[in-house]
């Protein structure tokens, strides 16, 4: 009878599974649907006349594309498969699904009627989108190359809320009937500059990656709860997104103010205590 020699059946099983290898293509793929969503919402509002039902399907879309966005972060570090790699190909999703394809969709719907003012208003959507990555990506990155730890607060409003606020509204015109008076034209062209100024401004809004358990944070949040309760009973709750995207930015510039007096403060005190020139 035939003997087996010593190794074989190891060598005939082949390498073994690398599990951390295979759960590194896990957020990857859900940042990848991200980019499939925002790609399809502009396909969808490509077309020569895009009806109201149009815009709104790629609302939706990028509703989606924002859930996605939202969880593949948490999902890399769950999994701890956080890379370079991985900060990279999120921010090419976001400047595809969040700055190409929410600037398209307000340029069909609205800024058109505009002519060259409402392209620049969509293209400064997205060039200010893309500098607000590029920033972020510097400051996220270490010496190493290696994505940093993320602070309590992001400079500048992140290209996701900015979006979802045009989003919303596409979303929140279409629940009231989808018609928009022309008094409303001019304001959006407001919105989508304001918004693009605050993508690549100074101020600094909350990452929540440290929120603590406080009074501050307990306010917050039944202030939020029920306010968004009063907005789905009075209004549509087609209008809560648009309502929890401008509680964000508000909080954002309160806490804004706040710093700035407090370094105000700070100065003041710093130079009355300081001994008098001689």
């Amino acid at each position: 009878m035939a003997t087996r020699r010593p190794g074989w059946s190891k060598a005939r099983r082949g390498p073994r599974l690398d599990l951390r290898k295979t759960l590194f293509v896990l957020p990857n793929a859900i940042t990848l649907a991200s980019i499939f969503c925002g790609f399809n919402a502009i396909a969808i509002v490509a077309r020569d006349q895009p009806s109201s039902d149009d815009f709104y399907r790629a609302a939706i879309l990028l509703i989606f594309a924002m859930f996605f966005d939202l969880i593949d972060g948490r999902v890399a570090r769950l999994t701890r498969t956080q890379s370079a790699f991985g900060l990279q190909i999120d921010s090419l999703a976001d400047i595809v699904s969040f700055g190409v394809a929410p600037a398209l969709l307000m340029y069909k719907w609205v800024l058109s009627q505009y002519g060259a003012l409402g392209l620049l208003t969509a293209f400064a959507f997205v060039a200010c989108g893309a500098i607000r990555l590029a920033r972020f990506n510097v400051l996220a990155t270490s010496a190493t190359g290696a994505p940093a730890k993320p602070g309590p607060y992001i400079v500048g409003l992140p290209i996701p809320p900015a979006s979802g606020i045009l989003i919303s509204l596409v979303v929140a015109n279409h629940a009231v009937g989808g018609t928009l008076g022309e008094e409303y034209t001019l304001g959006l062209v407001g919105v989508t500059v304001v918004l693009s100024f605050l993508m690549v401004s100074t101020v600094k809004f909350r990452s929540f990656k440290d929120l603590r358990l406080n009074s501050g944070t307990v306010l917050l949040v039944l202030f939020t709860l029920g306010s968004s309760a009063y907005v789905w009973q009075r209004y549509r709750p087609e209008f809560v997104l648009a309502w929890l995207l401008g509680v964000y930015v508000l909080v954002g510039f309160l806490e804004t103010a706040r710093h700035l007096a407090q370094r105000l403060r700070a100065a003041l005190v710093a130079r009355d205590s300081a001994p008098p020139a001689a």
